[in-house]
């Protein structure tokens, strides 16, 4: 890109001079929002026009995002599901595969082994191509394999189709988030990651009521209920797979330039730009002093993977995504040892409530730690411990069929919403200023795929790949303690990341030039969007930015 990172905005009405918004930078690199009253109205005008291109950029991106996100999710995730239904016809997953738990519990942790591998090889490959494209690749293979899972037969069908699901879908997660971070700067991406991320709850709550109708449909044409739920949902993705090669937009580009179609990308549906005409040049215009954009090598994927700063996201994001995983899979059976008088329908209606509480503290939270986006260590702490206590709570809260434990997981959803976005978002905004593209996709990848490793431990290790645990005096007690366990491991590897950014770092802003990565001595770009936001929200003179 032409215009460097750092560069003022430039307003839409103005020549190529740069034009600074209101307000003051200090010599720490902070904003004195007393000049506030000295904004013109043109410049006033400005700010509502780019706030109005990246409300189109919205409508376009966001919904097709959040469709995606649950069909993947729940295709991935309804296994958990399939362990329950149908239980007194016989019916489950295990009773129809002559399955037994440790048998399940490797098929799920399968899934995580390949996700880890191929997480990173696929963001790096989907930088190199054509992202909506490689999105759109991802839908459809989960949907195939989805679709095929109403096939499986015996214990080898089940870990294969598992074992390929990882595979098609690796990536898709910290893809979403390098996507993002092509069309938003780093202090606009933690409210929009935590809308689309509302899909898994979403799907969560959504599939464990709708597998109560699936449970109605057992034995019609001659599939069980999970067949026909597994079946469904992976004919649907394939078509949702398929729509978005027309409608997700591509990378962006400077306004006048043309998309190459020659070679193989002649055969690439091309759909239509995201923005277009002066909202394209102004969307531009905003985005270069963030966007880092440049052919990368291995020597700058190298550089990110030497980062110290990647590590402790990792650990947070370990610690988070396990719990989250494990709450998922198995929390039909954790509601069930509550309370074992519970029906199959019972307990998919009670696993609902759940991940309602955890999309409300998604849309609480998430646009919250954007306005305060230099804090995001602390939103990330306090919906951990939020986990931590719901834990002990459904672990020690009560006898059998107490009701406050089920409040337990209910403060468990509601703490695990913000944690996952928060811990993205903040990937990005580390990484982009200090690599450019290559470190947003390699670093997302690299924490989404080394942290699913916690996935692994909660599926594999615990729970009902615990056996003699479900029958200790409280049912599930040392598997809920080690996912306390590695929350607390995540909520000081936040503190240890949040230190030392300050410590390490100086608090300094640094200035990255377009084209090279962050030097000794450099600053690190401040985002012009997060400075306006700043001045409108009037947060510059609170204790904490002085």
């Amino acid at each position: 890109m032409a215009d460097q990172l750092g560069s003022e905005y430039r307003a839409p009405a103005q020549s190529s001079q740069p034009s600074h918004v209101a307000g003051a930078e200090d010599s720490k690199g902070f904003v004195d929002v007393s000049q506030d009253r000295e904004m013109g109205t043109h410049e006033a005008a400005d700010i509502a026009r780019v706030e109005q291109v990246y409300k189109k950029l919205d409508r376009r991106i966001i919904p097709a995002f959040w469709t995606l996100y649950f069909l993947c999710s729940a295709i991935r995730s309804n296994i958990g599901l399939a362990q329950t239904m149908n239980k007194s016809s016989g019916h489950t997953l295990g009773m129809v595969l002559n399955l037994t738990p440790k048998q399940i519990s490797t098929g799920l942790a399968l899934f995580y082994v390949c996700y880890v591998l191929f997480d990173l090889p696929s963001n790096l490959l989907m930088s190199k191509l054509s992202p909506h494209v490689w999105m759109s690749r991802i839908v459809v293979g989960v949907g195939i394999i989805g679709a095929c899972m109403a096939a499986m037969k015996a214990a080898w069908s089940l870990y294969l189709l598992r074992l390929l699901l990882g595979i098609v879908i690796a990536g898709m997660w910290p893809g979403m988030a390098y996507y993002l971070s092509l069309f938003y700067p780093p202090s606009r991406t933690g409210k929009r990651i935590g809308q689309y991320f509302t899909a898994a709850q979403v799907s969560a709550a959504v599939v464990g009521l709708v597998s109560a109708g699936f449970q109605k449909m057992d034995g019609l044409g001659g599939l069980v209920g999970f067949q026909w739920m597994f079946l469904l949902y992976g004919l649907i993705a394939i078509v949702v797979g398929f729509a978005l090669l027309w409608w997700l937009p591509d990378r962006p580009l400077p306004p006048g330039e043309v998309r190459d179609t020659t070679g193989w990308k002649k055969f690439i549906p091309q759909s239509k730009p995201a923005l277009q005409g002066e909202d394209a040049r102004v969307h531009y215009e905003d985005l270069t002093r963030v966007y880092h954009n440049r052919p990368w090598n291995m020597k700058d994927l190298l550089a990110v993977l030497l980062d110290w700063r990647l590590w402790p996201l990792t650990i947070m994001y370990f610690g988070v995504v396990g719990v989250g995983i494990g709450t998922q899979n198995y929390g039909t059976v954790i509601i069930s040892a509550i309370n074992p008088s519970l029906t199959s329908i019972q307990l998919s209606l009670l696993f609902a409530p759940i991940w309602v509480m955890d999309l409300i503290a998604i849309l609480i939270v998430t646009p919250i730690s954007d306005r305060f986006h230099h804090h995001r260590a602390l939103f990330f702490c306090g919906p951990v411990l939020l986990q931590i206590t719901g834990l002990l709570m459904s672990t020690f809260a009560g006898g059998v069929g107490s009701w406050a434990r089920y409040g337990g997981l209910l403060i468990i959803g509601f703490g695990l919403g913000p944690t996952v976005p928060i811990c993205m978002t903040w990937t990005s905004q580390i990484f982009q200023p200090r690599h450019g593209e290559v470190g947003v996709a390699a670093a997302s990848a690299v924490v989404s795929g080394l942290g699913n490793l916690g996935s692994i431990l909660t599926t594999y290790a615990l729970y009902t790949g615990w056996e003699s645990d479900a029958k200790a005096k409280h049912p599930y007690m040392k598997s809920n303690l080690v996912m306390i366990g590695i929350l607390c491991a995540s909520i000081a590897a936040a503190i240890i990341n949040m230190v030392l950014l300050k410590v390490i770092d100086g608090g300094k802003q640094k200035q990255i030039s377009s084209g090279s990565s962050v030097m000794e001595g450099q600053a690190e770009v401040l985002d012009g969007a997060a400075r306006r936001e700043l001045q409108q929200r009037g947060l510059g003179r609170l204790w904490f930015r002085r």
